[in-house]
């Protein structure tokens, strides 16, 4: 309960700063507030405490929770520049904080009603914080596109729960899983319909093929933090309601979701990094490159067992890191007149051997290459669908990886071997002392995997 408290006192203190003239000392206080929301996940881990019969702050919810906590404080700290251009950046800071609280409810809830509610909070934040840009037509398209695509989402997703309901009788998630697993339902094929709806809206919000189309578009159309923020966080909390439902409601009916979930796993793996390497706008690289972690992270929901929780727990942590480092690297050499066009990166290893190592970095681990947490976050996806038997599924995967590989070294031979036009992208303090500590835990965590994985035994 504190942990929800927290973050949702934090979006009122932000709606009150203009009001009452603290905007100077709104930043601290929110960076102060999200380490506090994390101590306080990590105090509780083990109490499963029930809030209203509603939503359960179990390890899975604060180790999800925590990630949220962490990757805000990276983000809130890379982002400051961007608020500070803008004369409402405290409605900013409100926007990304009520996402957050959003995020909070998605991981936590046991009833589809905070399910629902959950999504809305955080959509709402995200269809007015992708069209921020006012002056920028981009933004505002893709915050058209994104609005319209999420209200169709939302019906769906509704639609689904309003079927299991009229076959279970309930919107709690475990005593929907009692009527699936006692066979009391009468009409089976419409509890079918009921999940395949609700496959389509946590499809939409996590960007899987095929309801990934928004995704290119609106992070390419966003502004970029916004676009790091939608990448990370908001790809966070829809995998882990998804694996949340399907852990405790779905899994006596495998049979009748499992060919979809393979299907749209492969979809998403290779439609997601081959169209990344027709790209030569990195942002948009990143927008398929995301689309494609959606695949990976669709195998360890598929395998349902014991590991799945920790691998997507550890994947959406390496991932998250990985992918803020990599957008704000992107969002210097813009606000320094560049833009994100992958000849925007030639020589950096040269004129910035700093910003280059970063990137680096981030690459590196979004590849998977050892001994970066991406490699590890890979290889427990893998082990709990190998541990389901699906070692097709695995190969494609790794197929998938290795085209991954060549997208990612492209940008990174830009960097180095290629010249720049020499211009020297400034790179301010706080900024790397920020993204030199992301990539530290990008390394730590590689090394200390039981750091993370640790939270859910």
């Amino acid at each position: 309960m504190k942990e929800l408290l927290t973050i949702s006192a934090l979006g009122i203190l932000a709606l009150f700063a203009e009001m009452f003239n603290f905007k100077r000392a709104l930043f601290p206080i929110v960076v102060l507030g999200l380490a506090l929301l994390v101590g306080f996940a990590y105090s509780d881990l083990g109490r499963n405490e029930e809030l209203f019969n509603m939503a359960r702050m179990d390890n899975f919810a604060l180790g999800f929770t925590m990630v949220i906590g962490v990757t805000g404080l990276i983000w809130f700290s890379l982002s400051q520049n961007y608020f500070k251009e803008e004369t409402s950046f405290t409605d900013h800071f409100a926007l990304i904080l009520f996402a957050m609280v959003g995020g909070v409810v998605m991981v936590s809830y046991t009833n589809m009603t905070m399910l629902f509610i959950g999504i809305e909070i955080l959509s709402i934040s995200l269809y007015v914080l992708a069209g921020s840009q006012k002056t920028d037509f981009s933004s505002n398209e893709a915050a058209f596109k994104y609005f319209l695509m999420g209200a169709f989402a939302s019906g769906f997703l509704l639609f689904g729960i309003a079927l299991i309901y009229g076959m279970t009788g309930s919107f709690d998630l475990a005593e929907i899983a009692t009527a699936i697993n006692s066979n009391k339902i009468q009409q089976p094929n419409i509890l079918y319909a009921g999940i395949l709806l609700m496959i389509v809206g946590l499809g939409f919000k996590a960007s899987m093929v095929p309801f990934h189309f928004w995704g290119p578009d609106v992070y390419q159309g966003s502004p970029t933090p916004v676009t790091a923020f939608m990448a990370t966080i908001v790809k966070t909390v829809a995998v882990a309601a998804f694996l949340r439902l399907f852990l405790i409601s779905f899994g006596g009916v495998k049979e009748s979701w499992e060919g979809v979930l393979m299907a749209m796993a492969v979809l998403t793996l290779l439609v997601g990094n081959i169209t990344a390497v027709l790209q030569n706008s990195v942002k948009r690289m990143l927008a398929f490159s995301s689309v494609s972690h959606a695949g990976y992270l669709l195998l360890a929901i598929l395998a349902l067992n014991d590991q799945s929780s920790k691998a997507v727990l550890y994947y959406t942590a390496a991932y998250s890191l990985a992918s803020l480092a990599a957008f704000f690297v992107v969002h210097i050499l813009q606000t320094n007149g560049k833009n994100d066009d992958i000849t925007s990166f030639n020589g950096l290893g040269k004129s910035n051997p700093t910003l280059a190592f970063i990137m680096t970095i981030a690459l590196l681990s979004l590849a998977g290459i050892p001994p970066l947490s991406g490699f590890l976050a890979k290889y427990f996806i893998f082990s709990a669908a190998l541990s389901e038997g699906y070692l097709w599924l695995v190969l494609i995967a790794v197929l998938a990886s290795l085209i991954g590989v060549y997208y990612y070294f492209r940008i990174i031979i830009a960097m180095y071997f290629r010249e720049s036009d020499g211009t020297e992208p400034v790179l301010k303090p706080l900024h790397q002392g920020v993204l030199i500590v992301a990539c530290v835990l990008i390394l730590g965590i590689g090394l200390l995997p039981g750091v993370v994985t640790g939270i859910l035994e």
